[in-house]
């Protein structure tokens, strides 16, 4: 998967003693409950270096978190401080995927206006409604569960014959498999249509440690906290009760950005 080339591109990176800090300082932990593939891209290594090494330069050298963030409105995600990413190519995944979500959001509100209604389109109103009756951590876990058994594990190279593919909501339910990126988007979209906002949701990329892979998973703003839905597992985990996971980047409506250690986590 893209995600791990990621990762070791920026250990090697003028920079990369910010990622490897983190992997140090870092104890996150998942204790999944069964394994699904997340397949690494070893194809294109030297574009998306030189991708990534552009990111870093262009990325401003201080942290800075979204205005929310820092009038204590919204918990850091993990506790950390996060920068911007400024292009590269996972900026340009998330954009491309994000337009192709908004595209799958219109088919469904046409379904629900009475119009044309595709199957998969169908499916994704009712895996919105799972938790429409319920609110908070319960709508949030209802949803998380019904992505989780919707969709059969599979890798990229598998389905569609490369390394790694990021799939919109529609056409993942359509072929009803998917990698965890697949599932994370999903569970995404099944939260907006259920209500949630988009300053609730974020997509994370991980660098587990045991299995020893990257990973993509949802975080969830209920109740006042960041909770972490997994698609190896039904249980919703509070975002600092993660460990044997390093937190790298954090993708929402507002783009990329990096996870950093800021001053005051190194004084720690």
């Amino acid at each position: 998967m893209f995600i791990r080339l990621l990762i070791q591109c920026a250990a090697h990176s003028a920079n990369g003693f910010r990622v490897t800090g983190l992997l140090l300082a870092c104890s996150f932990l998942f204790e999944p409950s069964w394994s699904l593939p997340c397949s690494a891209a070893r194809a294109s290594l030297v574009a998306n270096y030189v991708s990534f090494r552009g990111d870093v330069r262009r990325a401003s050298s201080t942290p800075r978190n979204l205005p929310d963030q820092e009038n204590g409105k919204i918990p850091r995600l993990f506790g950390l401080d996060t920068e911007p990413v400024a292009w590269g190519t996972l900026l340009e995944k998330w954009h491309r995927v994000k337009a192709e979500s908004a595209h799958d959001l219109e088919v469904v509100e046409q379904c629900r206006a009475n119009g044309p209604c595709s199957v998969p389109a169908q499916k994704l109103i009712d895996l919105a409604s799972e938790g429409a009756s319920r609110s908070g951590r319960a709508r949030v876990g209802l949803i998380n569960r019904a992505v989780n058994f919707a969709i059969t594990p599979v890798s990229d190279e598998a389905q569609w014959g490369v390394p790694d593919r990021w799939s919109g909501p529609l056409e993942t339910l359509r072929s009803k498999r998917g990698d965890c990126e697949d599932y994370a988007i999903l569970k995404y979209v099944a939260l907006l249509e259920a209500g949630l906002s988009k300053a609730d949701l974020k997509i994370v990329i991980l660098k587990n440690r045991l299995p020893n892979e990257d990973h993509a998973a949802v975080a969830a703003r209920a109740d006042g906290q960041w909770l972490i839905l997994d698609n190896r597992t039904l249980t919703l985990v509070r975002d600092m009760d993660v460990a044997r996971a390093i937190p790298i980047f954090v993708l929402d409506d507002d783009g990329v950005r990096r996870f950093v250690r800021s001053t005051r986590d190194r004084r720690r």
